[in-house]
């Protein structure tokens, strides 16, 4: 494992970051275009931009504002919510953005995600798997899509090994139970993934601590550790991770 990546996360609902618990509840956090060049200057490795109601909603993901994010800040930025087809992975490159997520459409069309990684290569593509528990699925979580809405009876971990087999270059897991609730990541549904399938994971949904991002990548085992909350509402700065981190032996980039 290289250095760990801290990744703030902008989810967007009508032009504005927000922020809920377990997926609703969503409260205004930010402008996300001040909040995207904040964080960028702040030193955050990479940002995600995640229109989480896009899908839902039946419509395209807001590109034009993506381009004004992607222009106000100088490290990757990652794309998810709304991405259904192959043309939307190519508007959302030529947006600006690094890499792109797929979440619903990864479980509907796979064939979509496989011909995603043809065309634009292995490192651009990531798959973001919603997952909340179910004692019935094997390692105890199912896969949800539509924003966490429709459950699948999909179990995640064996979801995330097809993924991977499709030659995607990271996954997302992001728990409903802790999304939010800034008692910790789910370790388990991190862990069991990178496990599975060896490819970089991304922990999302819970951060409340410090302890709790040195958590995911020793207990968890990812390679990367995305937060909203505790970001967009000054709980701790990204150096103030960062720091953390490394005084506790992990590899950061400062």
């Amino acid at each position: 494992m290289g250095a760990v990546r801290v990744i703030p996360c902008l989810d967007i609902k009508d032009g504005r970051v927000v922020k809920g618990v377990h997926f609703v509840e969503l409260r205004d956090a930010a402008d996300p275009v001040e909040a995207a060049r904040a964080y960028s200057e702040g030193g955050a490795d990479e940002i995600a931009f995640l229109d989480i109601t896009a899908t839902v909603e039946g419509r395209r993901t807001v590109f034009d504002l993506v381009t004004r994010v992607a222009e106000a800040i100088s490290v990757p930025l990652t794309l998810g919510g709304g991405i259904k087809s192959l043309a939307d992975v190519g508007t959302a490159l030529a947006a600006g953005a690094a890499h792109v997520s797929i979440s619903s459409a990864a479980y509907r069309d796979p064939g979509m995600v496989r011909e995603a990684v043809a065309r634009y290569g292995s490192d651009t593509i990531i798959v973001a798997i919603d997952a909340d528990a179910n004692p019935s699925c094997p390692s105890g979580r199912e896969v949800y899509i539509d924003g966490g809405r429709t459950p699948t009876g999909k179990d995640a971990v064996e979801f995330a090994r097809e993924m991977a087999a499709l030659g995607v270059g990271q996954l997302l897991p992001t728990s409903k139970a802790t999304d939010g609730a800034q008692g910790g990541y789910d370790l388990a549904l991190t862990r069991g993934i990178a496990d599975a399938t060896g490819l970089p994971v991304i922990a999302s949904g819970g951060a409340g601590t410090l302890e709790h991002f040195y958590e995911a990548v020793t207990e968890g085992h990812a390679d990367a550790v995305l937060a909203a909350s505790v970001f967009h509402f000054g709980t701790f700065s990204i150096r103030q991770v960062k720091e953390y981190l490394r005084d506790h032996g992990v590899e950061v980039n400062l």
